[in-house]
């Protein structure tokens, strides 16, 4: 059975949507890390990095979502992409996820709701560029269902759960979420298909 070190935040929930989707059998291990538990030694020997999500599956221990990710897609041959392009297309994709916005997200999380003082130069770069990904991502998926590859697949399911907008209330972020005509159609289907799996008992 797939251990997953995990803790509800986007990446943990990526990694917890894929192997949902996949229906493997694994065991969750919580790491608090609002306790600091993934500072523990037991834990830093898993990832020197100190980060949730970590995937152990037999002799396999990997860290970083994107990394895990990839893996069980590849494992399961599903939900990548059947062919070389197909798959540098999913790649791109995820890699677009885990570097642009993820951390930009996370950083006009951070800066708007966390920080221990008011840093105007901070908000309006992240949430500015947070904003401008918001479009981005919109422009791609005008026009088709899915964001690459041609059908469902990892990278989509990379971006399902960010940080809520609502919780950063940035102005420049709603007048792009107001714009993302696309991304509104893309986020329903994706909740159609995660409904029918609760109401398959997954």
């Amino acid at each position: 059975m797939i251990d997953l070190y995990y803790w509800p935040t986007p990446n943990g929930w990526k990694i917890t949507i894929l192997l949902e989707e996949l229906g493997l059998e694994y065991k969750v291990i919580p790491v608090d890390i609002l306790k600091g538990e993934q500072y523990a030694p037991e834990f830093v020997a898993l990832n020197p990095n100190s980060k949730i999500p970590v995937l152990v599956d037999s002799d396999v221990t990997l860290f970083e979502s994107g990394a895990i990710m990839l893996y069980l897609a590849e494992k399961t041959g599903r939900f990548f992409a059947e062919t070389t392009r197909g798959k540098y297309d999913v790649l791109q994709w995820l890699m677009f996820q885990m570097g642009g916005v993820g951390p930009f997200f996370g950083q006009a999380n951070h800066f708007t709701r966390y920080a221990g003082e008011e840093v105007p130069y901070a908000i309006e770069r992240y949430t500015n560029e947070a904003a401008r990904l918001l479009r981005v991502m919109d422009k791609q998926l005008d026009g088709r269902d899915w964001i690459a590859g041609g059908g469902y697949s990892i990278a989509d399911m990379a971006f399902l759960r960010p940080i809520p907008m609502s919780r950063i209330g940035s102005p420049a972020l709603w007048r792009a979420r107001r714009c993302s005509a696309a991304s509104r159609c893309w986020r329903r289907r994706a909740r159609r298909r995660r409904n029918l799996m609760k109401k398959r008992g997954r």
